[in-house]
């Protein structure tokens, strides 16, 4: 009887030892999960900043106030314009 009793009980320690050390592994799984989506939030909020400021970039008027003020270029007159035919068309 106590051999039986002293089994059970190494069984019941392997067993607490095995739930403790699985506790253990999931609550290091879930700090590393809510760290991981943290910084996802942080690049899509980046990703968003970076959007705005490309669209901010590329906007025409921008690009139009640019090329006439830092590159000194201007619209061309009709008198300085031609019109190429395009191909397959009379």
């Amino acid at each position: 009887m106590t051999r039986l009793n002293l089994l059970l009980l190494f069984v019941l320690i392997a067993c607490a030892l095995g739930v403790v050390t699985s506790q253990h592994k999931a609550r290091r799984a879930y700090i590393e999960l809510q760290k991981a989506q943290g910084e996802a939030r942080r690049l899509d909020v980046e990703w968003g900043q970076l959007q705005l400021e490309q669209s901010t970039w590329a906007m025409h008027s921008r690009i139009e106030k640019e090329a006439i003020n830092r590159l000194n270029m201007r619209v061309a007159d009709a008198a300085h314009t031609q019109v190429a035919p395009v191909a397959g068309k009379p």
